[in-house]
């Protein structure tokens, strides 16, 4: 077949560069160009074969994968989807991603038949073959906004929820740096991502940020001028408790067909019912269409909802499928979305 992908794969274990690279060679529009063992001999083979894409363990001998990120985006840009077997205490993943990586993913653990038909390796290569590589170049250039901003008595709108996937923790970053110290409703974020990095991920961000940041449990309750990244380990969405006159985060057990744990359709169908025309939408980067029918109903009930713009996107999927779906009032590109979301206000 013309045009395959030209992946090389970087990992120290002679038993997962073949399990992995056995993968790679199943799909008939991927060309496994070479290998390497650790991080300086990926580096200098990322420059010398110039693959499409490349996919590297986090952490390896002589350069890890946060070290080959920064040496590659420098020296010949292209497409990194880490491999990583952290824990969820170990945050270099977000370093590596900020520093220009495409995206991660577990390695494969359970290596039967089923399982190795269902990682998603093989279709993450694909897109980031497609991604503009000045976009991911452009996840190293963070501001933070630490001043105040002076609001009405009554805000128009008392919650902002966000949705992302690939692409999406330096996009949220973005987003939530450049929100004022001083805002005085939640913000809950449904990031695509496996459960034991949230909470490295809102550790991460809490670091960071001049806002309260924290991973959301089931029964806690909803505070203005705090952010709550939604939990993995389940979906999760909103409730009115009226007789204690308060929102909460509650678990929910319905399976939803576009992504689990957490779906982002079941946080904003939640936010929609909720908190209906006073709430705010975000749907950003992303694989897959998860989001779309939330955003709808957000829309439907009065909401204001976004979309980030193509041009911005890391993978102009969720977004799209938003926008197609006539979910979207307002497109607007990633780094003007925290002045028009405040702007709403």
């Amino acid at each position: 077949m013309a045009n395959k992908i030209r992946t090389l794969l970087i990992d120290d274990s002679p038993f997962m560069r073949k399990v992995i690279g056995d993968i790679i060679t199943a799909d008939a529009e991927l060309d496994l160009v070479g290998t390497a063992a650790n991080g300086r001999e990926g580096s200098a083979l990322a420059i010398s074969l110039k693959p499409d894409v490349v996919v590297t363990d986090m952490v390896m001998p002589e350069y890890d994968g946060t070290y080959l990120v920064r040496s590659v985006m420098d020296q010949r840009p292209v497409p990194i989807i880490l491999l990583s077997s952290l824990d969820k205490t170990n945050a270099r993943i977000f370093d590596a991603l900020q520093s220009g990586a495409f995206d991660f993913i577990d390695k494969p653990v359970d290596l039967d038949a089923n399982s190795i038909r269902d990682y998603r390796l093989r279709a993450l290569i694909k897109e980031a073959a497609r991604a503009d590589i000045s976009v991911l170049k452009s996840k190293t250039i963070r501001k933070t906004n630490t001043g105040a901003h002076t609001f009405d008595a009554t805000l128009n709108y008392s919650i902002i929820a966000i949705g992302a996937s690939t692409g999406g923790p330096s996009a949220v970053e973005s987003i939530i740096f450049n929100l004022p110290a001083n805002l005085q409703i939640p913000v809950v974020i449904g990031q695509h991502m496996p459960a034991r990095f949230l909470e490295s991920f809102a550790e991460r961000l809490n670091a960071h940020h001049h806002l309260p940041v924290t991973v959301a449990r089931a029964g806690d309750t909803l505070q203005g001028g705090r952010i709550y990244i939604v939990n993995g380990e389940h979906n999760t969405g909103l409730t009115r408790i009226p007789a204690e006159n308060r929102v909460a985060f509650a678990a929910v057990q319905r399976k939803f067909t576009d992504f689990n744990n957490p779906s982002i359709n079941c946080l904003f169908a939640s936010v929609a019912e909720v908190y209906g025309a006073k709430s705010i939408g975000v749907i950003l980067t992303g694989m897959g269409k998860d989001g779309a029918d939330g955003l709808l109903r957000m829309k439907l009930s009065g909401g204001f909802t976004i979309a980030q713009d193509e041009d911005s996107c890391a993978v102009y999927g969720m977004p799209k499928a938003a926008v197609e779906f006539g979910a979207v009032r307002q497109t607007v590109r990633l780094r003007e979305i925290p002045g028009f979301i405040v702007s709403c206000l």
